[in-house]
């Protein structure tokens, strides 16, 4: 992914307000409340999105341009009120660590909260064990730990498990596991005799190992946060995604969202709302067995219209890319697929990239390798929406809010 500079916590207060303006990064702001700021100025689109127009992202040889986050350059989403004075490290119990995983997502995640990482030891034994050790006293401190348990899951998962136990054992007043991309969620009821319903095993192992609180992003089915006998903050990739799409400045008139499937309508419904209040359209599918699937037919009108398909996660494309081919024969004009979480388990590369999409927008809480770069991607960033829930959960202040 691209390289990431941060600054100190010191030059990001002094920069966050003349930076915005001088932003290569297009944003547009729904009126969602709460962690976004209205001082700069805007105007209305014509499908009634409050937009802060600059020119769109690119994809240059294959590759998405993502923001590059300096000290002359912040996006707009991650302007924030607390940016104008940034936190004295020494001054807060409140303490960041990062995983393995997605280490990217967490500096960005402390450099848009105007902290600093804390510094934490992890490697690997010879054997595949897993070694965590603090390198701060965390004694009495509200501890974040961020590690989405994406592939491989069951290293990332029990990395959690153990940066847990190291912060319960360093008497941390508080720990919350930050969870970007909650691995195990499909598993999250029985649909044959004899299964096993990982999802709950998975939050009794991180409840178990000291957690006080869980905060994860798009889970795959709301019931999963039943699971946990602790708190969970839920918190939706909605607003960055229609915040970009924004800026396509689609004519709501040629505009319709499109369901991947049955189970997905909900959410579809919700993204439509929130887009001009778009037509709904459902592709209705078979699944065969898992990871596959037999799309049947569509429900609904796309002809000459782009239609955005919205999904939580993206496996191995399957689903969403035998929905575009549908659409296509549907006499779709054109077609996005938006998720927030990119898993792209082979062979979901070829299919995204095979030209049935005109772009593939999904969103950073699951790294990305190079290799898997296409011309049609873009990954937007979660840092903002996830670092102002961290700090409202910090400060006992609502978290649903930001997305009223």
């Amino acid at each position: 992914m691209a390289s990431i500079s941060l600054p100190s916590p010191s030059s990001s207060a002094s920069s966050a307000s003349s930076s915005c303006s001088a932003s290569s990064f297009s944003r547009c702001s729904p009126s969602y409340g709460g962690f976004l700021t209205w001082e700069s100025r805007s105007r209305i689109a014509p499908n009634g999105f409050r937009c802060h127009l600059v020119e769109p992202l690119k994809s240059e040889n294959g590759r998405p341009c993502i923001p590059v986050l300096n000290d002359r350059t912040l996006p707009n989403f991650l302007d924030s009120k607390r940016m104008e004075n940034a936190v004295n490290r020494n001054s807060t119990r409140l303490r960041i660590f990062s995983g393995t995983a997605n280490p990217a997502l967490s500096r960005e995640i402390a450099w848009y909260m105007g902290l600093e990482l804390g510094k934490v030891n992890i490697k690997r034994f010879a054997d595949g064990e897993i070694y965590v050790q603090l390198q701060e006293s965390v004694r009495g401190c509200d501890v974040y730990l961020v590690q989405p348990t994406c592939p491989p899951a069951n290293e990332n998962l029990m990395e959690l498990l153990v940066m847990i136990d190291a912060c319960r054992r360093a008497s941390a007043k508080k720990i919350t596991a930050v969870i970007p991309y909650f691995g195990y969620a499909r598993a999250d009821r029985k649909t044959q005799g004899r299964e096993s319903i990982a999802a709950k095993l998975v939050a009794n192992l991180i409840t178990e190992a000291g957690a006080n609180r869980v905060l994860a992003c798009d889970l795959h089915s709301g019931q999963s946060m039943g699971y946990f006998d602790i708190p969970v903050d839920h918190v939706y990739g909605q607003p960055v995604i229609l915040d970009y799409l924004a800026s396509k400045m689609i004519s709501s008139d040629d505009l319709v969202v499109v369901s991947p499937d049955v189970g997905g309508v909900a959410r579809a419904r919700s993204f439509a709302k929130k887009l001009s209040d778009a037509p709904l359209a459902i592709v209705d599918k078979r699944r065969q067995g898992h990871n596959l699937a037999e799309v049947m037919n569509l429900i609904g009108d796309v002809k000459g219209k782009v239609a955005v398909m919205v999904d939580d996660m993206i496996d191995t494309a399957g689903t969403i890319s035998k929905g575009a081919a549908l659409l296509h024969q549907e006499g779709a004009r054109e077609v996005y697929a938006c998720s927030t979480h990119a898993v792209f388990s082979p062979p979901a590369i070829e299919r995204l990239s095979s030209g049935l999409f005109q772009e593939v927008i999904i969103t950073n809480t699951i790294p990305v390798m190079e290799q898997n770069y296409f011309p049609q991607l873009t990954i937007l960033s979660v840092a903002n929406l996830l670092g102002e829930t961290i700090w409202r959960v910090h400060d006992d202040c609502s978290v649903s809010s930001i997305f009223q």
